[in-house]
């Protein structure tokens, strides 16, 4: 499966614990990564600095679903659940 356009939900609803460029704090849940572009899209893709966590992330029908939506919801509920 591949990364909705216009989503960015995976970068948006969960925390992210590790240092980041700009964040060396890490990124609390439910807050846009910076990193995001004006198309939702992942600034930091493909480039050494992006956290492991974010390429670990992989995209799957049930978190996903058929909306962004779905996905935030989705992914608020999991980062509830273990934060």
């Amino acid at each position: 499966m591949h990364c909705r356009p216009g989503c960015g939900a995976c970068c948006t609803a969960p925390s992210i614990s590790s240092p980041l460029p700009g964040l060396p704090h890490g990124k609390p849940a439910g807050v846009p990564c910076p990193h995001l572009d004006e198309a939702l899209r992942c600034g930091l893709f493909g480039r050494p600095e992006r956290p492991t966590v974010c390429g670990s992330l992989k995209p799957a029908a049930d978190m996903c679903g058929p909306d962004r939506a779905h996905a935030m919801h989705w992914l608020s509920e999991l980062e509830r659940a273990t934060g």
